[in-house]
């Protein structure tokens, strides 16, 4: 029924406007334009770039150790008399003088014997580290976006093909009633003709949820909190076909060292071995040279006026219950494991890329097969419609016509975008994406 048709599409486009826009106002959208938004607006690529911005922050943090420290003193001291004295709390100079004073402190590390330069070289890595996480966030925000948008497509072309399955069907079952009524044809192709609409109001039924449910994917994969309507372009740039290598180790190769996830792992493993060194430089000593000057406005006689002293200051840590050797064997475990990960990212992305090659050389198979169906499809349709009209044969064949050729159409259908996709699978396996 037409009626049916027109009223599933006005609730679908009921439906888009509650979320806040109308079909009239789709904003047309190419899978580069989509790309630029999710990149722009995702919420992932943006924390991405944020613990990037982090980590150079701990970078400056791990380098701060070269410069000299200053700071700057005041004091002001009451003493309950001229010979006050702190009798307990330590060890220290416990004479206590009225004063008041200004002054100023600079220490600056001489050598550390290499445990600062491993933790700013552990920092480095770690900061190359968060940029390739953040390129393998664009990555898979990417591969989101062109799934999503090529699923969109599929959706809608789908739900035309259902639309135009139903458009048939309806035009035949008018024509069963009609002939019906005058007699030429039975009650039972009457029957037959209205099961065969029905089932097709199901499928566009389904067809027009399946496509809101992608415009709906496809604006959460774009970085937008609300459902946005789009007028989706095709004739954007797609995923040209291209013969295939005869296997899969060239592109495996590349993989291996293009894959951001991979180098970042990589880094990782070299950050946290350089800081294993620094942990085991902890154990060294330290020299460092310092200075102090100030001046007294208002003291006790027993002080000076002004005051400046320097000096060299050597320390060594002798003993303190294993910490610094736990310490140091506790970051090179920490960096063997973290090298077995990436031996285990590397296994995993061979697998993934294998995987991928093969989806994609099924996919051109698959679009093969499906044109030969369709065409297949197609010729048997028209024969049955032609037998069916000249009353040779039953409706239930022309029923079964019409239906292997949906199906033909649908697999056909799918075949193309599910091409598209795996290619931008094979594209991400690869590091290629962004």
């Amino acid at each position: 029924m037409k009626s049916v048709l027109i009223l599933t599409l006005a609730c679908a486009g009921i439906g888009l406007a509650a979320h806040g826009q109308s079909t009239n106002m789709a904003m047309p959208l190419t899978l580069d334009e989509a790309k630029v938004i999710a990149l722009h607006n995702h919420p992932q690529v943006a924390a991405a770039d944020y613990r990037t911005l982090a980590s150079k922050e701990v970078l400056t943090e791990t380098r701060s150790a070269y410069f000299p420290d200053a700071n700057l003193y005041g004091d002001a001291v009451g003493a309950s008399s001229e010979d006050a004295r702190i009798l307990a709390g330590g060890l220290n100079n416990p004479t206590v003088y009225n004063r008041l004073a200004g002054g100023a402190t600079v220490s600056q590390l001489i050598t550390d014997f290499g445990h600062t330069y491993n933790l700013a070289a552990s920092s480095k890595y770690q900061l190359k580290a968060a940029a390739l996480n953040a390129d393998a966030t664009r990555e898979q925000v990417l591969l989101g976006v062109a799934v999503n948008y090529l699923g969109a497509l599929q959706a809608q072309a789908i739900l035309q093909v259902a639309q135009q399955t139903l458009a048939t069907r309806q035009l035949l079952s008018d024509q069963v009633s009609m002939l019906a009524s005058n007699k030429l044809k039975s009650t039972l192709d009457v029957s037959f003709a209205q099961v065969a609409v029905q089932e097709s109001e199901l499928m566009v039924e389904k067809a027009s949820n399946d496509a809101a449910a992608s415009m709906a994917m496809l604006s959460t994969a774009l970085g937008y909190p609300t459902l946005h309507i789009f007028d989706l372009r095709e004739d954007g740039p797609q995923f040209i076909p291209h013969p295939q290598p005869l296997d899969d180790s060239s592109l495996v190769q590349e993989a291996l060292v293009q894959r951001p996830e991979l180098l970042s792992l990589r880094s990782q493993n070299q950050s946290a071995f350089s800081f294993a060194k620094a942990q085991r430089d902890a154990r060294l000593p330290t020299l460092s040279a310092f200075g102090t000057l100030g001046s007294s406005p208002l003291h006790d006689y027993h002080l000076p006026n002004d005051y400046a002293v320097g000096g060299l200051e050597l320390s060594f840590p002798l003993f303190a219950g294993g910490y610094y050797l736990a310490k140091q064997h506790e970051a090179e475990y920490r960096a063997k494991a973290d090298a077995e990960l990436v031996r285990n990212l590397e296994d995993d992305i061979v697998r993934d890329v294998h995987i991928a090659w093969l989806n994609v050389n099924n996919a051109f198979e698959e679009i093969k097969t499906t044109a030969e169906l369709v065409q297949t499809s197609t010729q048997a349709y028209e024969l049955a419609d032609a037998r069916y009209k000249v009353g040779s044969s039953s409706i239930v064949e022309l029923s079964e016509a019409q239906l292997n050729l949906t199906s033909a159409q649908i697999s056909d259908t799918n075949a193309h975008y599910n091409l598209l996709i795996q290619q931008a699978n094979l594209q991400y396996q690869l590091g290629l994406m962004n």
